[in-house]
């Protein structure tokens, strides 16, 4: 069953509080990529907000973490999920995904074979996941997250990563989500308990290695 479709808002600009100062290594820090799944978004106009604007963002940080060498992790939530692993989110959402092109990422995401997939079965990335091991593995105690929905799996995975000592840096206009004041309220309960709320400029100056300068 598809997703009603999401009407159109501005991203909301913040100004969200600074409660850590807290700086994104790149030797550090690993991206998230959360459910950017065709099945999420085709419920958004991606040539209007909050998409025309995310979307993009999310492309440009997945560029320069590959050009810094950062580990990217991608979610996906598996299509046609059998009741005994849907469990009772089925009772919120119904079936979820079917198998096919609703469990592909969208083409300006797409996986490369040098990225990471994590399969996805709660609202948080490090629930029945490997996500703790894959972060210890590559030595990262820092986690850029992006994708859909910001108030959702989104905010649930950095209030997660926070609480397994891993830094969550949650990039506000790289993220959508039903509506302006839901995603406004997730970024809000970030930079209040759980982590660094930034704009994609403010990642992206942090992932340049420190031999270039930033464009202006």
């Amino acid at each position: 069953m598809a997703i009603p479709k999401i009407a159109p808002y501005s991203i909301p600009a913040g100004p969200y509080p600074a409660r850590v100062d807290w700086t994104i290594d790149v030797n550090r820090v690993a991206l998230l990529i959360h459910d950017m799944q065709r099945y999420f978004i085709d419920a958004y106009d991606v040539m209007s907000e909050p998409m025309a604007t995310a979307l993009p963002n999310m492309v440009a940080i997945r560029e320069a973490c590959e050009a810094a060498a950062v580990p990217i992790v991608f979610t996906a939530q598996p299509g046609d999920q059998h009741p005994s692993r849907r469990g009772i989110l089925s009772d919120f959402w119904g079936k979820g995904l079917a198998s096919g092109r609703d469990e592909e990422i969208v083409d300006e995401l797409a996986i490369r074979d040098h990225n990471i997939m994590v399969t996805k079965w709660r609202y948080s990335s490090f629930q029945r996941t490997d996500m703790r091991h894959l972060l210890a593995h590559h030595g990262r105690d820092q986690l850029i997250v992006v994708g859909v929905y910001a108030h959702m799996g989104c905010m649930i995975s950095a209030t997660e990563a926070f609480m397994g000592d891993v830094e969550p840096y949650f990039v506000h206009d790289a993220l959508g989500d039903f509506s302006a004041e839901e995603h406004d309220m997730a970024a809000n309960y970030i930079a209040k308990r759980a982590g660094r709320v930034l704009t994609t400029a403010e990642v992206l100056a942090a992932l340049v290695p420190s031999t270039q300068a930033v464009p202006q």
